[in-house]
């Protein structure tokens, strides 16, 4: 960290010290990156998952594998088209009405008529079977209902928490912790639940607070007025680990940082043109010197921790300028009296767009730009809102997007890797102007297969190409920064981020 930029984070902090700590015995205070606008589940039910405010039918462990969850138990029949779930025992909701099969069977319907994992899937009817017994029948076998059954979008709310048309007036879920105060969006409070039926939470109360800088997100926590304080960015790591009364975790979780890019762009259509560019990148320098996470350095796209869709025998990638330019020399391309490339022309010039809610994507965009100007490749680079890369995406007019892709957002990818990659694919955060012939069909043949081993081996094959074909480039694998306050007891993070784990934490004795 620049000593100047120090100093002025040491002063803000003194500032933030005057304020006086939250010490406050009853409350748990968190800090994160991400606004909310609603109470709606599509849209915004991250919030609520974290929070522990809703739950799903089923949960995922911390190696992706499916659990009960509001659903006791489940079963498929043999030829893959019914699944049966049996709901849990004297489960209320948070208005104190039971949670039935009717329930179950309407928060699905309203999930499936809205953006979201349940409209992709080829779902022909979900009806009760009987008071705890919910049928869901399916067009074809599809092998990641279960993991989508365990995503936000499709938390089962109280049948009172809907207005007329599907829309959530006031959140009523089943999880340990109750909604209390909605302040979008910047602001929630949660009480717990004391009619929960698993484990109470042990810390009454826990507030949400979001929409700040990742600066002052850090020097809150240093100051003692945030106990935990998600998604740092790289430049406050050194200054937190130096405080006593602050621990810093670092857990890596199944996003990689990659550039989307739009291989329909004349300059990108060429594969040995991505590969340039991917060979132009220090990955080692990036991981080590500005994230500081020495080893992220990602050779694929899908991340070690999905362990059927990562190649455990591909060798990292390495910096080779020199290659780089070869390659784009036999494409066409020559230095101009800048050394910026030109072929036909036309300058081989790009724009780089990325955004701020992941705070260490614009320092790591600047060093893309410098790394591909060594090889004769101009970059602007642009910060813009999330949604704008999508926009951009649909539009046609994206060139380079520095994302954070999140290949743990559902359990199993596929359903994620389908809508990127598959027929009709080129999702909003995937692929752009790309098409592989292999690859739809083993996405489809995916969806129905049961054998684990033939499973695994396709997965590892739509990896391959993947990795050769560059769609998009990996950059890095994802490692999240969490700090907390010394006086918190018993912290947890969930590598799939959907549940912050707030009710099994506790506080110091003073």
């Amino acid at each position: 960290m620049r000593p100047f930029r120090q100093l002025c984070l040491l002063s803000l902090l003194a500032c933030l010290g005057a304020c006086g700590p939250n010490q406050d015995p009853e409350v748990l205070t968190l800090g994160g990156p991400f606004e909310f606008t609603s109470q709606d589940p599509a849209r915004d039910g991250f919030v609520y998952t974290r929070l522990q405010v809703a739950e799903s039918l089923l949960e995922v462990d911390d190696a992706g594998r499916l659990l009960p969850g509001l659903a006791q138990g489940w079963a498929v029949d043999d030829d893959g088209l019914t699944w049966h779930l049996r709901l849990r025992e004297k489960v209320r909701f948070h208005d104190g009405l039971p949670l039935d099969a009717d329930a179950v069977v309407r928060a699905l319907e309203i999930a499936r008529r809205k953006p979201g994992v349940l409209r992709s899937a080829p779902i022909v009817e979900i009806r009760a079977e009987d008071r705890l017994g919910v049928a869901i029948r399916l067009a074809r076998p599809y092998n990641p209902l279960g993991a989508l059954l365990a995503h936000y979008s499709t938390v089962i709310l109280s049948p009172a928490s809907y207005r007329d048309g599907g829309e959530v007036g006031w959140m009523q879920g089943t999880g340990p912790y109750r909604l209390e105060a909605f302040d979008p969006p910047h602001r929630i409070r949660v009480t717990r639940f004391d009619g929960y039926w698993g484990t109470p939470a042990r810390i009454p109360q826990a507030l949400y607070l979001t929409g700040h800088r990742a600066e002052s997100r850090a020097l809150q926590v240093m100051a003692g007025q945030t106990d935990i304080v998600y998604t740092l960015d790289p430049a406050s790591l050194d200054l937190l680990r130096r405080q006593k009364d602050i621990r810093v975790h670092s857990d890596a979780i199944p996003r990689t940082i990659q550039i989307k890019l739009n291989a329909g762009h004349p300059f990108l259509a060429e594969r040995d043109a991505r590969l340039a560019m991917s060979l132009a990148l220090d990955r080692q320098g990036i991981a080590s010197h500005l994230v500081r996470v020495p080893g992220m350095e990602a050779n694929q796209p899908i991340p070690p921790a999905l362990a059927d869709w990562h190649l455990d025998d591909l060798p990292p990638i390495r910096r080779d300028p020199e290659r780089a330019r070869r390659l784009l020399a036999d494409l066409g391309w020559r230095p101009g009296p800048d050394g910026i490339l030109q072929r036909a022309g036309q300058r081989f010039r790009l724009t780089l767009v990325t955004y701020a809610d992941r705070p260490e994507l614009a320092v790591v965009a600047t060093a893309i730009q410098a790394q591909l100007r060594e090889v004769g490749i101009a970059v602007a680079v642009g910060i813009v809102n999330s949604s704008g890369i999508p926009s951009a995406h649909h539009d046609g007019s994206l060139q380079l997007a520095l994302v954070a892709r999140n290949y743990g957002n559902v359990a199993d990818p596929l359903s994620l890797l389908a809508a990127d990659y598959g027929d009709g694919g080129n999702g909003d955060w995937g692929a752009m102007g790309w098409r592989n012939e292999e690859l739809p069909a083993l996405l489809r043949g995916l969806e129905a297969e049961r054998d684990p081993a033939r499973y695994r081996a396709d997965a590892r094959r739509i990896a391959r190409i993947l990795a050769e074909e560059l769609p998009v480039i990996p950059v890095l694998f994802y490692t999240q920064q969490t700090a907390v306050a010394a006086r918190v007891r018993d912290f947890g993070f969930d590598p799939y981020e959907r549940n912050y784990r707030i009710s099994r934490m506790s506080f110091a004795s003073p």
